[in-house]
């Protein structure tokens, strides 16, 4: 008997999407912009992913590391 709960995948899945939305909320977007990809990310976990991934453009809003000093 062949029975797959998605152990593995499913935890890959959640561990990802915990990422992106950690990286959407301490991102530099609009609230309206957060609150979008949050949402895509939240209700569909797998195609929200790869268009945060492929489509957010993070690097534009991702927010850089400055140093107190520099």
């Amino acid at each position: 008997m062949l029975s797959y709960s998605g152990g593995f995948i499913g935890l890959l899945i959640l561990i990802l999407d915990l990422i992106a939305l950690f990286e959407v909320l301490n991102s530099n977007r609009s609230v309206s912009g957060k609150l979008g990809w949050s949402l895509l990310v939240f209700f569909f976990p797998v195609i929200g992913l790869i268009f945060y991934f492929m489509f957010s453009n993070r690097e534009e809003h991702n927010q850089a590391y400055t140093p107190i000093g520099a």
